[in-house]
């Protein structure tokens, strides 16, 4: 085609890019020149754990937010990649709930079955992206950093996929400087044996407090406290659970919240969310929006409104993943090869208004997630991302939080049918709580 198309990060959002382009020319059909560029020396991006926290060999920002123990906080059926199912990969349906490592190998399988790892460029960090309007390319400046060798090169479309779950939102409480205790973020966050017999406060709501609190709790913490903004998060917690309003101050080792009561503690965790941070793009490339599900100022969700060549992947709150990011990065594909027009930029910001006015009149969780599953399906139906059964994706995810309404401890035991070859999911050999060794070959057990 003559085009040249920048990928930023192989992550889940970058390695769906790479399939979408693979898939069009299995098909036969010309293809734009694809390079992607990923930090890390190995692709999977946050699946890819590393021991490592603060900054990397290299003195990067460590990307990665992984810890070990972490399992799969959803459904496996409402992830599933449409192309490429659970059962082609492992040759059996495996269990509702898979830990880190198998469900790094199963993103993994797709991609080297499309064999596109020479797309990619590892070690290398992107620096800067820029724009010309008159040649109507952008300037990509990346460094290869084994070799210490920064250098540019022009490209016709990018795709950003470099996530939202690596910079951290830190706060600040009066007296966190002379906490007798450890303070982190969860992105610094690696291993719960590390809190073990230890009264752990955790600041947050999101579903990082949740987990992270529940990995402490599982590998034998003395007690979670758990610190909260607006309101609590409600569920049948284990005895040594708490739910307190927000931390006030700390006093040595005293923490003491908005309603005057106090606690003793020895580690607190900040699970205060993420930023949308993009720092190699000029200001006026820079996406820059809330965590909501109608991301700010792209057109169909994908699409700079100010620059139609430039797509950002992944960028909402997430339900749906894997399977969205296929869907978003078939239909970026699709703007590319000019299988699909993009309308003038007027109507592109109305499609972000509409799209924003649709969220906000949203009531519950159950309508955010058919919100996001008719996303999905909008997007694949103008592409041939293979179709799958969105309402039963959908179903999968209402059980999920029945299931976790009933008994935050124990829902990952619950099985659920794939939307993509109908076969239910078997029970795990061991139940979640009792599961100290998160390997796939543990795992994959029968």
């Amino acid at each position: 085609m003559g085009k040249r198309v920048a990928v930023i990060g192989a992550g889940p959002s970058g390695l769906a890019q790479l399939r979408a382009f693979q898939s069009a020319q299995q098909k036969g059909e010309e293809i734009p020149e694809i390079v992607c560029f990923e930090k890390q020396s190995n692709w999977g991006g946050l699946w890819n754990y590393t021991w490592r926290t603060g900054l990397d060999e290299y003195g990067e920002p460590v990307h990665g937010s992984m810890y070990r123990y972490l399992w799969s906080n959803g459904p496996k059926e409402g992830l599933e990649f449409a192309d490429y199912s659970f059962e082609e990969h492992f040759g059996k349906q495996i269990a509702s709930y898979p830990p880190r490592a198998v469900l790094f190998d199963y993103i993994e399988g797709r991609v080297l079955k499309a064999n596109v790892r020479d797309w990619i460029r590892f070690n290398t960090t992107v620096r800067q992206v820029s724009y010309d309007e008159s040649s109507k390319q952008f300037t990509v400046t990346v460094k290869d950093l084994p070799n210490d060798n920064t250098y540019s090169e022009q490209f016709d479309n990018v795709v950003v996929a470099s996530g939202h779950f690596s910079t951290p939102n830190v706060p600040e409480f009066d007296g966190l400087d002379k906490f007798n205790g450890r303070v982190l973020h969860a992105h610094d966050f690696r291993d719960a044996v590390e809190f073990k017999d230890k009264n752990i406060l955790i600041i947050g709501t999101s579903y990082s407090a949740e987990d992270i609190g529940s990995q402490c709790w599982k590998y034998g913490c003395k007690s979670v406290t758990v610190s909260h903004r607006t309101a609590p998060m409600g569920y049948n917690w284990p005895d040594n659970w708490q739910e307190v309003p927000l931390l006030k101050s700390v006093d040595g080792n005293t923490c003491t919240f908005i309603d005057g009561t106090e606690k003793e503690i020895d580690a607190i965790i900040l699970c205060t969310g993420y930023k949308h941070h993009f720092p190699f793009m000029d200001a006026e490339l820079n996406l820059v929006t809330a965590n909501r599900l109608a991301s700010a100022d792209l057109y169909k969700g994908l699409v700079f409104v100010a620059n139609p060549q430039l797509f950002y992947l992944g960028m909402q709150d997430q339900w749906y993943t894997f399977n969205m990011f296929d869907a978003q990065a078939w239909y970026a594909r699709d703007i590319i090869m000019d299988k699909i027009s993009v309308p003038d930029a007027t109507a592109r910001a109305a499609d972000v208004d509409k799209r924003v006015a649709e969220e906000d009149a949203i009531e519950d969780d159950y309508g955010c997630i058919r919100y996001q599953g008719d996303y999905v399906r909008e997007l694949i139906a103008e592409t041939d991302y293979p179709s799958f059964d969105i309402d039963g994706a959908n179903e999968a995810f209402f059980q999920w939080k029945k299931h976790k309404k009933e008994n935050i401890m124990t829902f990952r035991n619950n099985s659920y049918k794939s939307v993509i070859t109908g076969t239910m999911a078997p029970a795990h050999h061991t139940p979640w709580k009792d599961a100290l060794d998160d390997s796939k070959e543990s795992y994959l057990k029968n």
